[in-house]
């Protein structure tokens, strides 16, 4: 009898010492998972805070910017100072910066706020007087020098006097002669203003329909341009704006 009892009691202690190692080997998996989980939670929230307020990705689809912004430029857009909303939704405030004149905008189209966003440049500011004739655009009734302009204006061309509302902005893009802008549908209101273009990092040949929003054409045009490297247009990687 007395030569049973140690044995019992020795093979309790191995049990419990076997159930106490096996915890000390699920407590840190389990913190692994944890950890893990939190770490991947805190890049989501930094992604959300980056992509909502900071920065996004553009592309360019038409070409209603040329020769300053191509079909296929890829942007980065600066939301900083101009707007902050939550992606994936269409919430966002408008914050304290405002375009000045001849800036490039990207903003959400006036009569159509679900469309893809347009980018344009600021020609007339709140309270201006603007005039199209003779081939060149009058604000306040001084001629505005363009240099950045694709082509002359048509000489033909008499718009106006568009007077720019308060809170206001008319734009125009730079390929004149082929943009579909202030002149045709308005006014951009200043809340639909939500950054500017500060660098292109990648631009590439192909066609339109590959950059207004086909999944399709635009995996075939970046599948394209690794075949064939000569479809980047290298010289505009990392232009600044």
């Amino acid at each position: 009898m007395s030569g049973t009892r140690p044995t019992r009691l020795r093979w309790g202690c191995t049990v419990k010492a076997e159930d106490r190692a096996r915890g000390r080997k699920r407590a840190p998996a389990e913190n692994r998972v944890q950890r893990e989980i939190v770490a991947w939670l805190w890049v989501i929230l930094a992604f959300l805070f980056i992509n909502g307020t900071l920065v996004q990705a553009r592309v360019i689809p038409s070409g209603s910017m040329e020769r300053t912004l191509l079909i296929g430029d890829h942007l980065i857009m600066s939301r900083f100072g101009y707007d902050a909303g939550i992606p994936f939704t269409h919430w966002h405030v408008p914050l304290w910066r405002n375009p000045h004149r001849q800036e490039i905008v990207i903003f959400r189209p006036p009569a159509n706020p679900d469309a893809s966003d347009l980018v344009k440049r600021v020609i007339g500011l709140p309270g201006d007087v603007v005039e199209i004739h003779d081939g060149s655009v009058w604000i306040n009734g001084k001629k505005l020098a363009e240099p950045y302009l694709k082509e002359p204006m048509d000489p033909r061309e008499r718009s106006g006097p568009y007077f720019v509302p308060m809170n206001s902005y008319f734009v125009m893009g730079d390929n004149r002669n082929n943009s579909y802008d202030s002149r045709y549908w308005g006014f951009v209101p200043r809340s639909s203003i939500i950054g500017t273009p500060v660098i292109i990092y990648m631009s590439i040949r192909g066609p339109e329909e590959a950059w207004q929003g086909q999944i399709r054409e635009r995996l075939f045009a970046y599948a394209n341009a690794l075949i064939h490297p000569g479809l980047v247009r290298w010289r505009r990687l990392f232009l600044t704006f």
